[in-house]
């Protein structure tokens, strides 16, 4: 199944018409035809099952055939990531992190971060992306960039986590997670968090983890917290 996203459709509509780029993928690669079924998500959990009524290369006009209710998890996920140096490499830790199952990203800015700015409407196109790929209704949230202290004063949610590198008492995450809970976990920068930064977040109840014995990359390190959450819940 191909899956297609637009954040618009709700269930008061009746037809739909693509935008021109979408119309002529439709017509031309896809090779559809009056009468084929598609179908499109809002990525907020409907699924869309539709019919091509105009199979017009500038304007594909659908008939909404029945649409269904994805019901959410019952936790959510949530992780605050320090964006990487490469570009490529946060791209690609957003696209797996969508595709292992996500709900919330906020790149934070930390003492030690290398990368300070973010390009939000192309990590908004890869979650998209990744999204349809994996066949799944909801569009995990990008929230702004933040430093990291902003970040401490204004999420929380039923487990937080810091996962650092540095020494003193830490437990395994997959240890400290519960089923069914809302997570929030912050990751690093490349030069991990400061031992201020330590503190801060453990002053407004971030518990430290550890993630293995390994030193990973900052997006490395994001999956594998990402990964454990979703084994502990399924």
């Amino acid at each position: 199944m191909q899956l297609f996203y637009n954040p618009s459709l709700d269930n008061s509509f009746k037809q739909f018409v693509f935008p021109a780029e979408e119309s002529k993928h439709i017509v031309k690669v896809l090779r559809k035809k009056n009468g084929d079924i598609l179908h499109i998500t809002n990525g907020a959990g409907y699924l869309f099952k539709v019919e091509v009524l105009e199979a017009d290369v500038k304007r594909c006009k659908v008939q909404i055939v029945s649409h269904e209710k994805t019901i959410p998890r019952l936790h959510s996920l949530h992780l605050a990531v320090a964006p990487t140096k490469m570009n490529d490499r946060f791209e690609w830790f957003l696209e797996k992190a969508t595709e292992i199952g996500i709900d919330e990203i906020t790149p934070i800015l930390c003492h030690r971060s290398e990368r300070k700015t973010i390009k939000p409407e192309r990590l908004q196109k890869v979650l998209q992306s990744a999204m349809k790929q994996s066949l799944q209704h909801f569009l995990p949230k990008l929230n702004p960039m933040v430093s990291l202290e902003e970040f401490l004063k204004t999420t929380k949610a039923d487990l937080n986590f810091i996962a650092h590198c540095e020494k003193g008492e830490k437990v395994e995450l997959k240890r400290r997670l519960q089923a069914d809970k809302d997570v929030v976990i912050l990751i690093g920068p490349e030069g991990d968090f400061s031992g201020p930064e330590i503190q801060l977040a453990k002053e407004n109840g971030f518990h430290p983890v550890s993630l293995g014995r390994n030193r990973l990359r900052t997006e490395t390190a994001a999956i594998y917290a990402c990964s454990v959450v979703s084994i502990i819940n399924n």
